[in-house]
This record gives structure tokens, C-alpha cells and sequence, in this order.
């Protein structure tokens, strides 16, 4: 028998419901983040944004992790769900089948995992459509590039990361028929979110064959990429968070994944009560993605070129143009 500090025996089954109930009446925010870390000036980065703005706009602290290895996810979303958090945030893909099982364990909490579908009734799953926004930036990229050569970078070869390579080439065909994209992913394990040597070793190959645009999908290892092609004298586009102020003048635009604004929008949802569970899928539509244009990469943005891509924004949100999703069947057209 166990006493709760209300003075009511309970047997084991009934406190560990009790204490599930507790978990879920309070609100404690909690980040799992993917590897990479919490700084690596894309995707988590992101995710740490948002967490800090409402930080600041609500004063409410949280807690959050940087996992160093596969197995620590699982380790870190237990622990955040013993110890009572709610909502806790699992950022990347790569925590589905951790969440999967935490989640069942603890099913009065809240969870919300970015990237990825988890069918829980106590799971939102945020995902978005890469393939728009990266239709865009391609477009960019092609009427920007001197030689019709440009190319990408990816982090780990997942179908995700293709996902956001297909949608850059219809982008880069769409505005000019005849150019060519090169493409390289960094590797098949976690590490290649966080190699940025190998990351400009790939966009040196690329601008060695004639590349003077390339877009990375890399997570920390795109750092290398945009510092590779800076260095080189060329353009590199960012992705995730806004990092045109990583080179200013050196960086032509960046895909932008509101990932900020989705890790806001589930804490302030679980503090207000209107959490709810199931997919959310963000696209241009919803404001989920977009690229950047600010006074770092402004200049290297024409009129016409903004033109274009603002043109060609409308007509994906209408249907007038169609973004082939790698992911649905696995193959890009292009």
C-alpha cells in the first residue's frame, strides 16, 4: 500500500493511474531533440527557437536533451514522462519507434513528434510538405546559376531527404528545362546529420563539376556545404532554419520549415487545453514552409526572380502546379 500526500491508501494499479492523471494535469514542456544538437543552425535549431520564444512571451521554462547516441531517445523520453513532463516534444524521424513504445507507457501524456506519423491517441505528429518549399528554392537556384548547374546535398539517404531533393528539381526544371542537378547524400547513419568536413567535401565535388548554386538537406552537416560554396566564391541555400546571415551575400535563400512555430504552437495548445492528437501537415498553404528573403540575400534576389517564385507559390497553393512527394511513391518524375 502506498499513501499519497493527500492521505488515501491506494493499491500499486490504482497510484500508477493516479500518477498518469498527474502528469497529464500538469504542464511541463519538455524537448527530446534529434542528433545533430540543439544549435546546429537548421532543423533542431529550429525547434529551440520556438521553444525559447514562448519561453519569453509566457515565462515558462522547460526542459530538453540533446541525445548523443540512438539509444539515449528512448531513454530521454522515459525519463521526461516518469519525471512528469507534458507535452514533450520528439524531434526527427528517427524517434518513432521510441516514441511508439513511451508513448504506450505512458498514455495520459502528451507527446508530439515532428517529422514523423505516430497513430497514439495521446500523439500529435507534425510533418510537412518539404517538396513545396524546395520547389521554390530550386526555381531560385536555376535562375540564379551562371553555368545551368547546381546541385544538392543531403544529410542522411532517407526518403524524407529525397523527398526534399525531387521537389528541388522539378523546381530547378520548372524555371529552366535543360539544367543539371547534381546530387550526393553524406551518408546512411545518424552521423551524416553532423558532418560538416564531409559536407564541403561533397559541395567542392559538385562546384569542381561546374555548380554554382547548392541547396543542402543536412542538418549540422550543411554548415560545411554553405561554407564550401561561400569559400568557392558561389551561392548556397539554406534549409530548415533561416540561415542567410550564415554568409551574408553568399547564401541565395533558405527553405524555411516552420518548425519554430510548430513546437510553440504545441505548448501553448497543451498549456491552454486544446492539445489534440493526430496529423498535422503543413505546407505553403499553412504557412509551414516558405524560403527567405531579408536584407542578408537581398541583393542577390532580382525582381523577377521574386516574381517568379511568389507566381509560382500561388499556383502550388491553388493546384495549378502539382509538387511531385517523393515519399508517396517512392520516385521522382524528374
Amino acid at each position: 500500500m502506498t499513501v499519497t500526500k493527500f492521505g488515501l491508501a491506494l493499491a500499486g494499479l490504482a497510484f500508477s493511474a493516479t500518477a498518469a492523471f498527474a502528469q497529464q494535469a500538469a504542464f511541463k514542456p519538455a524537448v527530446v531533440y534529434d542528433l545533430g544538437g540543439k544549435f546546429d543552425k537548421s532543423f533542431n535549431e529550429g525547434v529551440h527557437t520556438g521553444a525559447e520564444k514562448y519561453k519569453k512571451d509566457t515565462g515558462t521554462d522547460y526542459r530538453d536533451f540533446e541525445p548523443q547516441n540512438d539509444a539515449q531517445r528512448e531513454q530521454a523520453l522515459r525519463r521526461f514522462a516518469r519525471d512528469g513532463f507534458s507535452p514533450i516534444v520528439a524531434v526527427g524521424f528517427s524517434q518513432e519507434s521510441a516514441l511508439k513504445k513511451v508513448a504506450d507507457e505512458f498514455p495520459k501524456t502528451q507527446f508530439a513528434i515532428i517529422d514523423a506519423v505516430v497513430e497514439k491517441p495521446n500523439v500529435q505528429s507534425i510533418v510537412f510538405k518539404e517538396h513545396e518549399g524546395s520547389f521554390l528554392v530550386g526555381l531560385l537556384a536555376a535562375q540564379a546559376s551562371k553555368t545551368g548547374k547546381v546541385g544538392f546535398v543531403g544529410g542522411m539517404d532517407i526518403p524524407l531527404i529525397r523527398k526534399f531533393a525531387c521537389g528541388y528539381v522539378q523546381g530547378v526544371k520548372y524555371a529552366k528545362k535543360d539544367a543539371e542537378v547534381f546530387q550526393n547524400m553524406t551518408g546512411t547513419t545518424g552521423a551524416a546529420w553532423n558532418d560538416p568536413v564531409k559536407g564541403g567535401e561533397l559541395a567542392k565535388s559538385q562546384i569542381d563539376r561546374g555548380a554554382d548554386v547548392i541547396y543542402h538537406a543536412a542538418g549540422g552537416t550543411g554548415v560545411g556545404v554553405l561554407r564550401a560554396a561561400a569559400d568557392a566564391g558561389k551561392l548556397g541555400i539554406g534549409v530548415d532554419s533561416n540561415q542567410n546571415a550564415l554568409h551574408p551575400g553568399k547564401v541565395l535563400t533558405s527553405m524555411v520549415k516552420r518548425v519554430d512555430v510548430a513546437t510553440y504552437n504545441v505548448f501553448d495548445q497543451a498549456k491552454k487545453g486544446t492539445f489534440k492528437p493526430g496529423v498535422s501537415v503543413l505546407g505553403l498553404a499553412e504557412d509551414g514552409v516558405a524560403w527567405s528573403l531579408d536584407d542578408n540575400n537581398k541583393s542577390l534576389v532580382t525582381a523577377d526572380m521574386k516574381a517568379a517564385a511568389d507566381k509560382a507559390a500561388a499556383d502550388i497553393k491553388s493546384g495549378a502546379i502539382k509538387v511531385h512527394d517523393y515519399m508517396s511513391d517512392s520516385k521522382c518524375p524528374m
